[in-house]
């Protein structure tokens, strides 16, 4: 319930407003209020405290600085004890009634949108009576433990770990899971050691158990047991997870070709270089579509309180034109002089109006219109109050200022827009060879990443002279890699602002965050533009403003970089593979990677067979990462992008996968590393030190050969898959069974004696790393299937679309005692 705002708590709100307000013009947003004008000079009641809850909402109120928040306990809001830095000075919640929030904006107060209101007090009510009388109905019965995944591993200096995923079949928040080890064969059931599980959620729905990190242990244990609160009990084996022998490379294999960070204007010159010095097994393919460039309009702003700021940007990028421009805003000594602008050549010069005393008279909205009114001034720049402002404040005299777009880098980095590149490996590159794609850097500040492309690129074109397995990977395959998507973000990053994740298109022109110190907040998500699964079609991940981190852009494909990887896997449709590389994290993610945050909608997951090859491959190409130095990439983030990260609305995994077909994967190099005297893992960020930078370029450039191996893999397999049925479970009325195949392969069905096709029910994943559907009959019944593996080879050479009858049968019988 709110305070009432009573008169013996009459307000000082305008005076405290009208403070000035400093403005940074270059670094940090700045504090924006309503028009001091506008506001009156007290609050004043309008209704007495009452014991209704109707309406009341917990809200936001932006104000200035601490004056403000004092101000508004000792008219005595409900504040709720909380407080940050916005781009509007500092963020406060208050507990108001809908009369009480207008008051406030009648006062000129800040008051935004609610962050919870009774409505939401209402569905947590509900949504604890209905969690009550799931606890009550669990507590009735024993749960069912369902395990997913159970291994142990090593990372870093051979220190082993734990990693187990249980689902409880009990998803209420009490259910409290334990697991016991052993410590290895022949060892008690508790020797290794005992720890609680947490619960893993997303989106508000319970996916299963897990250890929050892996656990450290010091023996490598045979069984894991599970047990619940509820009741119920597993034990499981574990298994290894990685380590993988992988066939060694020739005693002169080469490798560790990059020694420090480079910009993109840097990496695009070293694959260029490449491709010159081996034009026989490589080629540069330009681009179809040049970014914006590394460019920015020139700005220059004036004032130091947001009503009398105003700002002006040139129309003219600052590299063509607009850096040479000034802005003047001078004071004439005579009285009651006329607002008036005057333009010689690329000056800018505005005589301010003054009234009769000869003070300045002009208002920043009068500034802001003389300006773009006036035809000569308004063919180089725009101008604009500070952030939607009214501009009601009288402007201030201020000596010429050039415009500048406070861009840094030096001026061997072109601010023309960049030609893309991609650098193509392989000794047939006409197209009849499996493609594979390689690319780095959709994320400006991610600064590993294009070591790792331009590593596995160098250790591709040195070693194949002298090294069989190298030559074995360019003579059949077709590599594209890409080592910058984003080499305007990426040079701004390098030069200007470290963390800039986006491109450089300015879509905040001439909104309220068009604005010098919103200049780091402005580009695109690249990870986020593309046509599956995006903002535009509801999925969760992406953000419609402007400002944001994961900005959408105005529209799918909106921006040349993510039409050039688009264009790239539609001019060479024989890409079968590929691999986005990110960091930080330590992740191993494919498709889909997106979903409906309501009722945690997902795109359609990849089917059983192809998920089964994620997981196989996974096994090769994480084990060789850790052959570097020793690196593990946990069991529990590896999977489906939405599994073990968060949705990624119009990523570009799933653009290639569901409108190409392309199997990709993502990795997010920059695993955390284990401190064994904290015994806590510590994050890398996205610029480690190069040292650290340099090593997890080596170790990724190893997956991503490992990639290229898997690839080789598949472009040779002739090999058919082989099936057969499992029986999983009996009773004297049903059997329970599923299909186990030798490699990675999709089975079809049928249990009505028909002959099975393509159109016939394929097996499918029980659940979310559940492993293989389990089918059950009630009566004898003729199973009629066959399978197919990813590489198209079928089971006994079986024709489903002719008339062959070489599928495989097999009768399941029932007991059926009575």
């Amino acid at each position: 319930m709110g305070r009432t705002l009573n008169g013996s708590r009459r307000g000082r709100v305008a005076a405290a407003l009208a403070l000035p307000i400093a403005l940074t013009l270059t670094l940090s947003p700045t504090p924006v209020l309503a028009d001091p004008a506008a506001q009156s000079s007290e609050v004043t009641p309008d209704r007495q405290p009452t014991t209704e809850q109707n309406g009341v909402a917990l809200l936001r109120i932006v104000v200035p600085d601490e004056a403000a928040v004092d101000e508004l306990n000792s008219m005595g809001v409900d504040l709720a004890e909380y407080k940050k830095q916005v781009d509007g000075g500092l963020e406060v919640h208050a507990v108001l009634s809908p009369a009480e929030a207008q008051s406030l904006r009648d006062q000129g107060f800040d008051v935004r949108g609610s962050i919870t209101d009774q409505g939401d007090f209402a569905r947590n009510q509900t949504e604890r009576r209905q969690a009550l009388a799931a606890e009550a109905a669990a507590a009735d019965e024993a749960d069912t433990l369902t395990p997913l995944r159970a291994e142990w591993f090593t990372s870093l200096d051979d220190q082993r770990f734990l990693s187990v995923e249980v689902k409880s079949s009990a998803t209420d928040a009490t259910t409290v899971l334990t697991a016991t080890w052993d410590s290895g064969p022949r060892t008690a059931p508790d020797s290794g050691g005992t720890a609680t599980m947490s619960r893993f959620t997303d989106a508000g729905q319970y996916m299963y158990h897990r250890f929050n990190a892996p656990l450290p242990i010091t023996q490598a244990p045979t069984k894991v047991t599970i047990t619940s609160s509820h009741g119920g009990s597993v034990t499981v084996p574990v298994t290894k997870w990685l380590g993988e022998k992988r066939k060694p490379p020739s005693k002169h294999y080469v490798e560790d070709f990059v020694d420090h960070y480079m910009d993109p204007t840097e990496v695009t010159g070293r694959i260029s270089t490449l491709a010159k010095e081996f034009p026989k097994i490589s080629q540069i393919i330009d681009l179809p579509y040049k970014t914006n460039g590394y460019r920015r309009a020139a700005q220059a702003q004036f004032g130091t309180a947001a009503a009398s700021t105003l700002y002006v940007t040139s129309k003219a990028y600052g590299s063509e034109g607009g850096n040479d421009l000034s802005v003047a805003l001078v004071q004439p000594a005579a009285p009651s002089s006329p607002l008036s602008v005057a333009v010689d050549g690329k000056n800018v010069t505005v005589s301010l109006a003054t009234d009769a005393s000869g003070a300045a008279a002009s208002t920043a909205r009068q500034v802001v219109d003389a300006v773009n009114a006036n035809t000569s001034a308004a063919a180089l720049l725009t101008a604009a109050t500070y952030r939607g402002n009214a501009g009601a404040g009288l402007v201030a005299a201020a000596p010429a200022t050039k415009l500048t777009d406070n861009l840094k880098a030096p001026a061997t980095v072109s601010r023309q827009p960049f030609q893309m590149k991609a650098l193509r490996i392989g000794k047939k590159r006409d197209g009849s060879k499996v493609g594979v794609f390689l690319y780095c850097q959709e994320h400006a500040r991610e600064w590993v990443t294009p070591l790792t492309c331009v590593e596995t690129a160098e250790r591709l074109l040195r070693n194949y002279a002298h090294d069989e397995r190298t030559r074995k990977l360019v003579d059949n395959l077709d590599i594209f890699i890409m080592p910058t998507v984003n080499p305007d973000g990426g040079t701004y990053s390098f030069y200007d602002y470290n963390m800039q994740r986006k491109n450089m298109t300015n879509y905040c022109a001439g909104t309220n965050s068009g604005d010098p110190a919103s200049r780091n907040s402005w580009g695109v998500d690249l990870n986020r533009n593309f046509s599956v699964g995006s903002l535009f079609d509801g999925y969760s991940g992406a953000s419609s403003s402007c400002t944001s981190g994961t900005f959408a852009g105005p529209s799918e494909l909106s921006e040349p970089e993510a039409r050039n990887e688009v264009w790239l896997t539609h001019q060479y449709p024989n890409i079968k593979f590929a691999m986005n590389t990110h960091s930080y994290g330590g992740y191993f993610m494919w498709p889909p990677g997106a979903y409906k945050t309501q009722g945690r909608e997902l795109l359609p997951r990849v089917d059983y067979g192809t998920e089964n090859y994620f997981w196989n491959a996974s096994t090769h190409i994480l084990s060789a990462v850790q052959e570097w130095r020793g690196t593990g990439i946990w069991p529990g983030q590896t999977g489906p992008v939405p599994d073990v990260l968060y949705s990624a609305a119009g990523n570009s995994a799933d653009e290639h996968w569901f409108n190409r077909g392309i199997i990709g994967w993502d990795f997010e190099v920059g695993a955390d590393v284990y401190n064994a005297e904290t015994k806590q893992f510590e994050p890398v960020g996205f610029q480690p030190d190069f040292a650290e930078g340099h090593e997890e370029a080596m170790e990724f450039a190893n997956g991503q050969i490992a990639i290229l191996e898997v690839a080789r893999s598949f472009s040779e397999d002739n090999d058919r898959p082989r099936s057969k049925i499992e029986v999983t479970g009996r009773t004297d009325s049903s059997v329970t069974f599923t299909f186990s195949t030798d490699e990675p392969a999709n089975v079809y069905y049928t249990l009505d004696g028909s002959r099975p096709t393509l159109s016939s029910p394929k097996l499918a994943e029980a659940g979310m790393r559940e492993g293989a559907q389990q089918i059950t009959v009630t009566k004898e019944t003729e199973v009629h299937w066959f399978s197919v593996d990813i590489a198209g080879n079928v089971e006994n050479n079986y024709k489903p679309d002719g008339h062959s009858d070489n599928y495989r049968e097999d009768k399941v019988k029932v007991r059926n005692v009575r």
